[in-house]
């Protein structure tokens, strides 16, 4: 059986770190596009939990998935200039579900896979468009709080510099978090 209160928990717990940066997306492209980006991010995640998680975890170790803290810290030293995004062909949807997957795949991964595990094909379904659904009101309630004026006075002075401050943050975080630092030390 189905728990939709520890699936809305899971959920909420792993993406938390990544609601801020929903902030600076959402002001940086359109609602459907933030929406579509991360909705499909999600998905892929969850699915990767469901059917791909289980070998993951046979065959790499969890602090080799801490490698992945190097793509949001990229993305914070990469000029993301809009014009030089639109040479290169970048499309928002892809750059927001690139810039979910770096920032939470590895939590993702291994925090939904003991969830998920054993769920029947049905109920595999039931969870996937629960966390639709799930996705969709959290980016319509960001976008809420980011249209409150003292929100964007704060994003249009610092907005920049927080975001990139925010990839370097969670980039540590996740090679902190995988183990992988330990590791590293352990293996001086």
């Amino acid at each position: 059986m189905m728990h939709y209160g520890v699936l809305a928990l899971t959920f909420l717990s792993v993406n938390l770190d990544f609601f801020l940066m929903l902030v600076f997306l959402l002001k940086k492209y359109r609602l459907w596009q933030v929406l579509l980006g991360y909705l499909l991010g999600n998905l892929i995640l969850l699915t990767a939990s469901c059917f791909v998680g289980k070998a993951l975890t046979l065959f790499l170790p969890e602090w080799l998935l801490g490698f992945l803290g190097v793509l949001p810290i990229w993305l914070a030293f990469h000029d993301d200039d809009d014009d030089t995004a639109d040479r290169a062909g970048g499309s928002p949807v892809i750059n927001v579900l690139v810039t979910y997957l770096a920032v939470c795949a590895g939590c993702n991964l291994s925090i939904f896979l003991p969830v998920l595990v054993g769920e029947s094909v049905v109920h595999f379904v039931m969870t996937l468009g629960f966390i639709g659904i799930l996705t969709m009101l959290v980016v319509l309630i960001i976008n809420q709080v980011a249209e409150i004026k003292a929100v964007q006075k704060q994003i249009a002075a610092h907005g920049e510099r927080l975001m990139k401050i925010c990839y370097v943050v969670i980039g540590l975080y996740v090679f902190w978090d995988s183990g992988l630092i330990s590791h590293l030390i352990a293996f001086l």
